[in-house]
C-alpha cells in the first residue's frame, strides 16, 4: 500500500508538470452490489484467439468469457466470473499467431475445451458482447451452437467512438484514452479491458458507452450489401463507412454496411446516385436483430 501511493505521489507529479500523460495498469474493480431497487440483467464478454481469420476453416485455440451483472439502463457493471479455456487445433499454431498471441503448440498440447461448461456459462445470458463480434460471433457458433441462440452485440462497431474524440476504436487506444494500459492480445485481457471501457462514461456525451450499445443492440438494423459496386467507387464506399466483406461460397464479396430504419432508405438512394449511377442497383438488403446480426445466418 505505502508503496503504491508513493508512485501515485510519483505520477501525479509528473502529469501536473503537464510534460507527461501516466498510463496505469488496468486492473477491474472488485464485484459490487447494484444500487436498491436496480434492474439487473446478466452480459457476457467473450473472445477468442484463433489460428487464423477464416471462421470456416480456422480454429479456436483459446476462447475466454467474462461473465457482468449490468443495470438495464447501462449505468451500473460489475464483473462476476469467468471462463478461459486453450484447445488444440489439431495442427500447429503458425509463428505469427504465436508471435501475436504467445500461444505455442506446447501450451495447447491435448488441451480442449469443456462444452458443456461453457454452455452452462452463458445459458442465463441476456446479451453476448464481442469487440469484433462479427469475428468472434462465427468462431463461436461453429464450436458451441448454444451461441447462436443468444443476441450479440459489438462494442467496436455500434458505439461512435471517433464522435466521442477517439482516435481509434482499437482496445488498447481505447484504454489509452482512460489513461489504462493492458497486456493485450490474450483472450482473457481482451474482455477485462472491453469491460472497463463500457463502464466508463464516454468523454462527450457523459453516458457509459454500455448504455450506448445496449440501446444499439436493442434496435433492429438494415444490413446492406452493395454487390459488384464499380470498382472506381471503392474509396467512397470507404469514406462513407462500408466495409469489404468476401465470402466462403459461391456468393461474390460485397461493399457492406448497416443502418437504422430511418437512415434506410437515404442510404438507398446514396448507392443509387453515387455508387451505381443507374436507377435499380444490385444491392442486398436485410433488416437484422441482435440475434443475428454478425452471426453466419446472416449472410
Amino acid at each position: 500500500m505505502a508503496e503504491h501511493q508513493h508512485l501515485e505521489k510519483l505520477a501525479a507529479m509528473l502529469e501536473s508538470s503537464g510534460e507527461y500523460r501516466v498510463l496505469r495498469r488496468l486492473r477491474l474493480a472488485s464485484p459490487a452490489l447494484p444500487p436498491g431497487g436496480t434492474s439487473m440483467r446478466r452480459g457476457v464478454l467473450v473472445d477468442v484467439e484463433t489460428t487464423g481469420l477464416d471462421s470456416a476453416t480456422d480454429e479456436i485455440i483459446e476462447l475466454a468469457m467474462l461473465a457482468f451483472n449490468y443495470s438495464t439502463d447501462g449505468s451500473f457493471v460489475a464483473p462476476t466470473s469467468a471462463f478461459d479455456q486453450l484447445r488444440d487445433p489439431g495442427r500447429p499454431i503458425s509463428p505469427d499467431v504465436t508471435r501475436l498471441t504467445g500461444i505455442t503448440d506446447e501450451m495447447v498440447a491435448g488441451r480442449s475445451i469443456d462444452c458443456c461448461a461453457a454452455d452452462a456459462f452463458i445459458e442465463d445470458a441476456v446479451l453476448v458482447i464481442a469487440h469484433n463480434a462479427a469475428f468472434d460471433r462465427r468462431f463461436c457458433e461453429r464450436l458451441l451452437p448454444s451461441f447462436a441462440a443468444k443476441p450479440w452485440a459489438c462494442s467496436l462497431r455500434e458505439v461512435d467512438w471517433a464522435s466521442e474524440g477517439f482516435e481509434s476504436a482499437r482496445l488498447s487506444a481505447l484504454a489509452a484514452g482512460y489513461g489504462r494500459f493492458f497486456d493485450g492480445h490474450r483472450a482473457m485481457h481482451d474482455c477485462e479491458a472491453a469491460l472497463d471501457v463500457l463502464s466508463r462514461p464516454l468523454p462527450r456525451t457523459g453516458r457509459t458507452a454500455l448504455s450506448v450499445l445496449l440501446d444499439s443492440a436493442r434496435r433492429p438494423r438494415w444490413r446492406l450489401r452493395a454487390v459488384r459496386a464499380p470498382f472506381a467507387q471503392r474509396e467512397c464506399l470507404k469514406v462513407r463507412g462500408y466495409h469489404w466483406e468476401a465470402t466462403n461460397g459461391p456468393a461474390p464479396g460485397a461493399w457492406c454496411t448497416e443502418t437504422d430504419e430511418e437512415s434506410f432508405e437515404a442510404e438507398c438512394e446514396f448507392l443509387q446516385t453515387e455508387v451505381y449511377r443507374q436507377s435499380a442497383p444490385p444491392i442486398q438488403a436485410r433488416l437484422l436483430s441482435a440475434y443475428e446480426r454478425y452471426s453466419l445466418r446472416a449472410d
